[in-house]
């Protein structure tokens, strides 16, 4: 069963999770989404990345992550290439973030270069030390690129959620809409980023994310090395 939908539509890849409720993000889920980013690539599609209504992602499978020390370890570190991925995809990649975003869901926020979220009662942020995982050398590598300085120890090391407001406030969303409008905003987003020369856009993208990408590629090695807690 797959667990995403992939639509190629005029230029534009829309990558819709759907893996359960909570759109959990397992080994095959990380696995989908880069044979739909290769596909892209391969396309020179812009890339919409969103979810089930109500629900964008809850993080990481669990059972997985507590099936062991070396499950939870690989999960992580696909999971975190993955977002170093989608920070240095040569095209631009944009989060319709459709309902709640946890952990993972969050990271991919984080990772996504226009995060577009829904106006509601959703929550927003990194539970991982509110559900008893130290945070990952990577997932604070990735919260210090976008996540300002004044919401940078709430959303960590105190595991703050936001409601959709604060998160644009506190560096996961760059706008929000209603509902019902969340997919048309993101194509109109894509329509106007069709627009940009994909060539200087990606050697810009690169540049700008130059020190992130080098901190991401060490942390993925500290994590995979040394591991962390659950």
């Amino acid at each position: 069963m797959n667990t995403i939908d992939v639509s190629l539509v005029d230029g534009i890849s829309t990558i819709t999770l759907q893996n359960g409720k909570v759109n959990a993000i397992s080994p095959a889920v990380i696995n989908e989404i880069n044979n739909a980013l290769d596909e892209a690539e391969q396309n020179k599609a812009i890339v919409i990345l969103t979810g089930q209504a109500g629900m964008f992602s809850a993080g990481y499978d669990l059972k997985t992550m507590q099936a062991g020390p070396k499950e939870a370890i690989s999960l992580v570190t696909a999971g975190s290439s993955l977002a170093r991925r989608l920070l240095a995809f040569p095209y631009p990649v944009i989060a319709a973030c459709s309902g709640h975003a946890v952990a993972k869901g969050g990271f991919l926020l984080l990772s996504s270069d226009y995060r577009i979220g829904i106006n509601g009662n959703f929550k927003i942020g990194l539970n991982e030390v509110a559900i008893g995982m130290t945070m990952h050398d990577a997932g604070i590598e990735l919260a210090r690129n976008r996540i300002p300085m004044n919401y940078l120890t709430r959303s960590v090391i105190n595991a703050e959620m936001f409601d959709p407001q604060t998160a644009i406030l506190a560096g996961f969303l760059d706008t929000s809409v209603e509902p019902e409008q969340l997919l048309a905003t993101a194509h109109k987003q894509a329509t106007l980023m069709k627009k940009l020369n994909m060539k200087a856009f990606h050697k810009t993208k690169l540049k700008e994310r130059k020190a992130i990408l080098a901190a991401l590629d060490q942390a993925i090695e500290n994590d995979a090395n040394s591991g962390f807690t659950f």
